[in-house]
């Protein structure tokens, strides 16, 4: 069985973004980030419209700081390194350490949107996964007509493995949702030239 490294880095520094773990207090900042881009991630993510609070935004800060801590999941804060505004979260969770598997997950305060911040972060995160944790297979899923959570993956050379038809009903509307499943290989493992694209390649070389 793989055992997850004793000394997980919890900050990562892109070109212009500063990752770290949760710490107590982010959760004033956290609610008026989910506040501000509720319309833009409701639809996507179920449990920003149930974060009813600061209080409530900061006890899942401070859940997400133990598990990061006890290794049951990796959540990152981002903030912009020019102005130490909160821009958005990714992390990995869902792990099995017997494969080991991650899944990678992400939002941005919509105010921040349209400037690579996310694609940045995940580039940064995807190499935590793979160079830190030595994470064998990483996986991103998401709705089918979420086109710009689909953009991540496909930026940084995801495979599309899989489309899962009809297996999610809205919370809004009930209707039935596609969910597709994007996954990346740790570079060591020998896979067919469509499972391991450039694009993989030459993110992980841009962001190791």
């Amino acid at each position: 069985m793989y055992r997850p490294h004793s000394q997980a880095s919890t900050e990562l520094l892109t070109k212009r973004l500063f990752l770290r773990l949760p710490l107590p207090g982010d959760g004033f900042a956290l609610y008026q980030a989910l506040q501000a881009s509720r319309k833009e991630l409701v639809p996507w993510i179920p449990w920003v419209e149930r974060m009813s609070s600061p209080e409530q935004a900061e006890q899942g800060v401070q859940q997400a700081h133990v598990d990061f801590l006890q290794k049951k999941a990796f959540h990152f804060h981002l903030f912009e390194q020019r102005s130490g505004t909160f821009v958005g979260s990714c992390g990995l969770h869902h792990i099995n350490w017997d494969v080991p598997r991650m899944e990678m997950g992400y939002w941005i305060d919509s105010r921040f949107a349209g400037k690579g911040y996310m694609t940045e972060a995940a580039k940064a995160l995807m190499s935590y996964a793979f160079f830190t944790h030595d994470t064998h297979r990483l996986e991103i899923r998401c709705d089918r007509n979420n086109n710009k959570s689909r953009a991540i993956p496909e930026k940084l050379g995801f495979m599309l493995e899989a489309t899962l038809l009809e297996n999610e009903r809205s919370p809004h509307t009930g209707e039935l949702m596609d969910t597709c499943i994007y996954t990346a290989f740790h570079p060591s493992v020998s896979r067919p030239p469509e499972s391991i694209s450039e694009k993989q390649n030459s993110a992980l070389h841009y962001s190791n």
